[in-house]
């Protein structure tokens, strides 16, 4: 399912950049209710989680969420300093998750060895203020997506939500950054 994701993420964007909010609001619920069903699958069906799927489902989201803010950023509906916030954030994030990758691999370090997502050898435990950023992020873009569509694009309340999602960012960030190490579990340590 993470790969519908990826591959849907550029036309939800297409979308929103042409101003089809009731079509993207459908595919983004779509979306929702798929990746829903995708990691509950995953949870109660030992057979059908895999270590490909472990590594991209949380790509997908980020890909998801960076299109998303940027065409919504574009359609004038959230703050563009608000997205930066949210990518600059994620490429730390990633930045990070590259460097233990690095770290974890065995030598010799291969191309083939290091991009292998099969080959696990450390997994990132989000800490409970990103988890409550990733949903309240969602609803800031199921929000915004709405608001053309029941038209409450200049209300307080999408005000409010970006305020929380910004307030949310900066504390998952901070999170992150004093808790870093205790968030990463090493599963194959390098010799």
């Amino acid at each position: 399912m993470p790969s519908i994701l990826i591959s849907l993420s550029p036309y939800l964007g297409y979308l929103i950049v042409h101003e089809k909010f009731n079509l993207a609001l459908g595919l983004f619920a779509l979306a929702g209710v798929t990746d829903l069903l995708d990691g509950f699958i995953a949870r109660n069906w030992a057979n059908q989680k895999s270590a490909l799927g472990s590594a991209l489902d949380p790509l997908a989201d980020k890909i998801l969420i960076s299109f998303l803010y940027i065409s919504l950023t574009c359609a004038d509906l959230i703050p563009g300093p608000l997205t930066a916030m949210i990518l600059f954030r994620d490429a730390v994030l990633i930045a990070a998750v590259f460097y233990v990758r690095y770290q974890t691999v065995p030598p010799p370090r291969t191309l083939s060895k290091y991009f292998n997502p099969c080959y696990a050898t450390a997994q990132l435990k989000p800490t409970f203020i990103s988890k409550v950023n990733t949903a309240v992020q969602l609803v800031l873009v199921a929000a915004s997506l709405a608001a053309p569509v029941f038209h409450y694009v200049d209300s307080a309340f999408l005000q409010t939500l970006w305020y929380i999602t910004g307030l949310t960012t900066a504390a998952s960030a901070y999170s992150y950054y004093l808790y870093g190490r205790n968030t990463v579990q090493v599963l194959k340590r390098g010799k």
